[in-house]
């Protein structure tokens, strides 16, 4: 037997032909979906965003399932191997992803459905377990809190060194993002990171030339 052989013989010998017990594609669905249900808990506990997509978590959990069959399916046999990777080649999913987390799950799921359908439902479980440790984990985690977005309207064009002033009492940190000046006045937008919204707001109203002060809350982080 030559190389050429015993590489064609190995190929052939990873496949398990189409006599896949009905007890195994049983066993391997079971699990995948048992596991599907758990990510959907787990999806359900985390997901804090205001506009829920019942759909999407639904088809997340279930992608598991999907997967593991179709990986059941290329095990079988070598031409439908080969006809699911071309077939999956040219397929382009459109749908925007809004969330980060969605895509880790997304891919929690994908992955738990490849792990079980190769059978490997010791590492599924494992696997599981991290990944649910590590999302809350890192989920309540404190982290950097988010900037305010603070929008100062004045009189004239020389308040800014008083404006400034004022922020360095009550801000740890600014960082000017915007300056317009209209008719004799000027518009400052600025990131700020303060504890003290209510102190900061006083201070800036007294200065003689602030007209309006406005403090939003920002979407993005900002470290300082």
């Amino acid at each position: 037997m030559n190389f050429t052989d015993a590489i064609k013989k190995s190929v052939l010998e990873g496949f398990a032909g189409n006599d896949i017990p009905t007890s195994q594609v049983l066993t391997v669905l079971c699990v995948t979906f048992l596991i599907g249900i758990y990510i959907y808990v787990i999806y359900k506990l985390v997901n804090k965003t205001s506009m829920y997509d019942r759909s999407y978590h639904v088809a997340m959990s279930l992608l598991s399932v999907i997967t593991a069959g179709i990986i059941l399916a290329m095990q079988s046999s070598i031409v439908i191997s080969l006809g699911m990777v071309g077939a999956l080649s040219i397929v382009r999913f459109r749908t925007a992803i809004k969330d980060t987390m969605d895509l880790l799950f997304l891919f929690w799921s994908i992955g738990e459905g490849i792990i079980c359908g190769a059978g490997l439902f010791k590492i599924a479980i494992i696997v599981a377990l991290m990944v649910t440790v590590g999302v809350f984990v890192l989920q309540y985690f404190p982290g950097v809190k988010k900037p305010y977005l603070l929008i100062v309207n004045c009189d004239g064009t020389d308040a800014e060194d008083d404006v400034m002033e004022s922020l360095k009492k009550y801000c740890k940190g600014v960082k000017v993002k915007s300056r317009n000046m209209k008719n004799n006045s000027t518009d400052y937008m600025m990131e700020v990171y303060t504890v003290k919204e209510k102190e900061l707001l006083s201070a800036l109203d007294k200065l003689e030339k602030v007209t309006s002060v406005s403090l939003l809350t920002n979407e993005g982080e900002i470290r300082f």
